[in-house]
């Protein structure tokens, strides 16, 4: 396929782009930082005229492209520059005839920081989305903008990916920081994903294609802690509901429909770096 990403050179990008094109796709990078070159091309996604000249030609798109966090720019800044970049795209896609979107969600709406805690441990896809600040209300709208165009198209596959906090190989070193803390990584179950696995997500997504919307949580096999998951919980989140096994080091993200529906299989984990 001919395949776009925005936000192509950020650390998820980057290995999704590498993904893809060894997976034989051709991609073009839509990013506001571009290389000069015939495969890149630099792009205001909240110009919507112009996005939709970029996605013409595409087959596919991947969406990941935003300001990545609460906390870089004003919140107003935030919602502003990713619901109107995550419509434009979308919209765009319908109208130049593009049938297959993945696009970036975020592990934030599940409740992170969870200061207040989850309903029940391991978290999934199951429960109503818990946005606890503005960037993470942005991800649960833009799952809603993708869930309601589906059903004015049926025939559009949109995925929505619930990213866990992306790590890159270089990233590894900073673990052994947290290991004295439990608390210091709770605000997201003690969750993380590689990057490469982040890119696999995206490929089996695409490939999968299936028509309407869907929405997976992709995280690592395992938690960032040599603690037990039944010591972390104990001790943290003691009054919290436990479902199933929790396992020596299993994700508390769980992966278990993304396993299911995507065949997705975590390849890379931090304890072998």
């Amino acid at each position: 396929m001919k395949i776009a990403v925005t936000g192509g050179s950020g650390k998820l990008g980057r290995a999704v782009v590498a993904h893809l094109r060894d997976g034989g796709h051709e991609v073009l990078v839509l990013d506001r930082v571009a290389e000069r070159d015939e495969s890149s091309l630099a792009l205001d996604l909240t110009n919507y005229g112009h996005v939709v000249d970029a996605l013409a030609g595409s087959e596919a798109v991947v969406h990941l492209a935003a300001i990545p966090a609460p906390g870089i720019v004003p919140d107003a800044a935030t919602f502003e520059n990713n619901i109107l970049s995550s419509y434009n795209v979308l919209q765009a896609a319908r109208l130049v005839g593009i049938r297959r979107i993945v696009f970036a969600s975020s592990e934030t709406v599940l409740g992170l920081p969870f200061d207040v805690p989850p309903p029940y441990i391991p978290v999934d896809e199951e429960y109503d989305a818990r946005p606890e600040s503005v960037y993470s209300l942005g991800k649960h709208l833009e799952e809603e903008l993708a869930r309601k165009l589906v059903r004015w198209d049926p025939e559009l596959s949109i995925t929505a990916l619930r990213f866990s906090n992306v790590m890159a190989p270089s990233d590894y070193a900073e673990f052994d920081s947290w290991q004295d803390d439990a608390t210091l990584r709770k605000w997201n179950l003690w969750g993380y994903i590689d990057a490469r696995d982040g890119a696999q997500a995206v490929l089996r997504s695409l490939e999968r294609g299936a028509p309407g919307f869907d929405v997976f949580i992709i995280a690592a096999a395992d938690t960032v802690m040599t603690r037990s998951n039944e010591s972390l919980v104990a001790e943290v989140f003691p009054g919290v509901e436990v479902r199933g096994e929790l396992g020596e080091h299993d994700s508390l993200l769980s992966i278990a429909k993304a396993r299911r529906e995507l065949g997705y299989e975590p390849k890379y984990s931090w304890r072998d770096a």
